[in-house]
């Protein structure tokens, strides 16, 4: 852009603000705008400028040389969003760049139309590449959950004992242990540092024991506590040792 085209595109800018254009100003604006030229797109530049509202209703729009610059790349890249390069058969690399080069400046510039829109892919994967997936263990696309709850759920599922509900305190997924302790501050139960062993077998997939075999398990513990309980007390009941003391 010279002097003269800057000169008018400070005239088309007045029609908006009503500047007053000067010798000085269009030297500077020249001078800002030298890799610029004065075209359609350098015009719309300004039109949009004036078409936005400022972020302050009481401040006075002003555009200057940089909201021209950036304004006009910004219209010249919308053409080029479904930009698809078009090849030729056995074209060497400075052939390419060239050819590349002119298809983005004729697309950005308007002489040649835009892609109406983006190109999609078309079919499906090829049944040998199906077959590899089901052979390692592939069911089939992963359904997207209904609710929160059910995202939640999924995420938590992997995080270890809490990612199962506990079949001894039914506490919920996410949700720690609980003790039979009710308090005030606690009335569903106190919360338990570490998960019941049923739950983390349950969470590591191991067999949970028959009703049988914990209530074995429970005798055995409770004759081991009777045991342990006897033996304390057989302690405690130890009578005093007697002195006897020797006829002199």
């Amino acid at each position: 852009m010279n002097e003269f085209e800057a000169a008018e595109l400070l005239g088309h800018c007045a029609s908006f603000d009503n500047r007053k254009p000067s010798v000085a100003a269009r030297v500077a604006w020249a001078s800002a705008l030298h890799d610029v030229p004065l075209d359609d797109d350098t015009r719309n530049a300004v039109a949009a400028y004036y078409s936005t509202p400022p972020k302050d209703p009481d401040a006075r729009l002003w555009i200057l040389p940089h909201h021209v610059r950036t304004l006009r790349s910004k219209i010249r890249s919308a053409r080029l969003e479904n930009f698809q390069y078009q090849p030729v058969a056995d074209e060497t690399p400075r052939e390419y760049l060239a050819r590349y080069r002119g298809q983005v400046q004729a697309i950005a510039s308007g002489q040649v139309a835009p892609p109406p829109n983006r190109l999609a892919l078309e079919g499906g994967p090829s049944a040998g590449f199906m077959r590899q997936l089901e052979e390692r263990g592939w069911q089939g696309n992963r359904t997207v959950p209904d609710t929160d709850e059910e995202s939640l759920a999924d995420s938590v599922r992997r995080a270890g004992p809490l990612g199962v509900e506990c079949p001894v305190c039914s506490a919920a997924l996410g949700h720690p242990c609980k003790s039979g302790r009710v308090t005030a501050k606690f009335p569903l139960g106190k919360p338990l540092p570490k998960p019941h062993a049923a739950r983390v077998r349950e969470a590591a997939g191991e067999p949970q024991p028959s009703a049988d075999e914990q209530a074995a398990r429970e005798q055995r513990i409770r004759e081991a506590s009777a045991r342990a309980l006897a033996r304390m007390e057989a302690e405690e009941n130890i009578p005093d040792a007697e002195i006897v003391e020797e006829a002199s």
